[in-house]
C-alpha cells in the first residue's frame, strides 16, 4: 500500500512587507531554500505553504521563520544569510538569535555608518577577544572577516574615545606578480597594497570624516616597514596579512605596542608569498607565543566564510586536497 503524502505545512506571516523580503526578488530566496531543501513553497497572501517530506518540511520552516525573525529586527536576509543558515546547522546556528556579549548585550559593533553583526560562533568569540585583550591574533582562511571585524571594533573604539587613533599595516609583498616599480609618490606607490584596508574603513566611516581623519593623521595606513622605531600609544592597531611578514618584522611590530593600545594580527597560514626558504614570522609568533597569557588566538575555518558561498566550497576543496592521506 502506498503511503499517503504528507499534508501541506502552512506558515503565515503577519506583516506582509516583510514577507516580501522573505521571498526575495522574484521569490529568489524561496528558489534557493526549495532547492536545498526539496519543498515546494507557494505563498498564499501572508501565508507560505510547503509541499514535501515531513522532514523537508520542518527544515524550510525552519529556516524561514529565522529569517523572518532576522527581518523584524531590522536585519537584512539575502542569499548569503540562507547559505549560512545551511552551513551551521551542524552546530544549530540560529540566525534568529544572538549570543549574548559577555554578560550584557548583543555581539554588535557600532560605527558611524552602519551596526556589523558577527555571524558565525567563531567570528562572534573573536570580537569579544578583541575588546578584552591588548594583543590578539586571528587566524583563518580568506573572507572570514578577521580583518574586516577588526577595523570594525577599531572604529567602534575610536569613536567612542577608547582610543585615539587607527593604525593599520600590511607587509608590501605582492601575490605572486612581480609588479615592478610602481609610479608616483611613497603615497601612491603603497596605496595598491593598502587598498583592502581602505575598502573597510570605508564601510564604517562616512567619506568626509574618513578623509579628515587620514589627514589629521587619526587613521593611519602605512606599510610595516613604516612601524620601524615607533611607540604606538593610545592606538588601535592592526597588521594585516601577517603570514607575510618576516620573523624579524614580526618582532619589530609586536614591540611597538604602546600604553593605552591594542593590537590585532591577522593572517592566512595557507597565503604565504614571501620568498622560498624564508619562515613566516605569523607562524614564529603562534608558535612562540601561544602560552604567554594575555595573548588570544582565535582560529576560522571554511564554515566561517561570509563573503560567496563559492569561496568556502573552494577553500573546503583545497583543505581536502593539502590533507594528510
Amino acid at each position: 500500500m502506498t503511503p499517503a503524502a504528507p499534508a501541506e505545512a502552512v506558515l503565515e506571516f503577519p506583516d506582509n512587507r516583510l514577507l516580501i523580503d522573505l521571498c526575495g526578488e522574484y521569490d529568489r530566496n524561496l528558489t534557493d531554500i526549495e532547492a536545498r531543501t526539496g519543498v515546494q513553497i507557494l505563498r498564499r497572501g501572508n501565508q507560505l505553504a510547503l509541499h514535501g517530506t515531513s522532514e523537508a518540511q520542518e527544515e524550510a520552516a525552519e529556516v524561514l521563520r529565522a529569517l523572518y525573525d532576522r527581518l523584524e529586527q531590522g536585519r537584512d536576509v539575502g542569499k548569503s544569510e540562507i547559505d549560512r543558515h545551511f552551513r551551521m546547522a551542524d552546530e544549530a546556528e540560529d540566525l534568529s538569535q544572538l549570543e549574548m556579549f559577555g554578560d550584557g548585550g548583543a555581539v554588535e559593533i557600532k560605527t558611524r555608518k552602519k551596526l556589523v553583526e558577527p555571524r558565525t560562533d567563531a567570528q562572534k568569540a573573536y570580537v569579544r577577544s578583541l575588546f578584552a585583550h591588548e594583543l590578539a591574533f586571528g587566524i583563518g582562511p580568506a573572507g572570514t572577516g578577521k580583518t574586516y571585524l577588526a577595523v570594525a571594533v577599531g572604529v567602534n573604539m575610536l569613536v567612542t574615545g577608547q582610543v585615539d587613533k587607527i593604525i593599520l599595516s600590511r607587509p608590501a609583498v605582492e601575490a605572486g606578480e612581480k609588479l615592478g616599480y610602481l609610479p608616483g609618490d611613497m603615497k601612491e606607490k603603497v596605496d595598491p597594497y593598502m587598498q583592502p584596508l581602505y575598502d573597510a574603513l570605508n564601510d564604517f566611516l562616512p567619506g568626509k570624516q574618513l578623509a579628515r581623519m587620514i589627514e589629521e593623521k587619526t587613521v593611519e595606513i602605512a606599510p610595516l616597514a613604516f612601524m620601524r622605531g615607533r611607540t604606538l600609544s593610545n592606538a588601535f592597531v592592526v597588521l594585516d596579512e601577517a603570514q607575510n611578514a618576516t620573523s624579524m618584522q614580526m618582532k619589530m611590530f609586536l614591540t611597538r605596542l604602546g600604553e593605552g593600545s591594542r593590537m590585532v594580527i591577522t593572517g592566512d597560514r595557507t597565503q604565504v608569498d614571501l620568498p622560498r626558504g624564508v619562515p613566516s614570522g605569523l607562524a614564529d609568533a603562534e608558535r612562540l607565543l601561544s602560552t604567554v597569557k594575555g595573548i588570544s588566538f582565535n582560529y576560522f575555518t571554511a564554515k566561517d566564510v561570509v563573503r560567496h558561498p563559492l569561496v568556502a566550497a573552494i577553500i573546503e576543496a583545497y583543505e581536502a586536497d593539502q590533507a594528510p592521506a
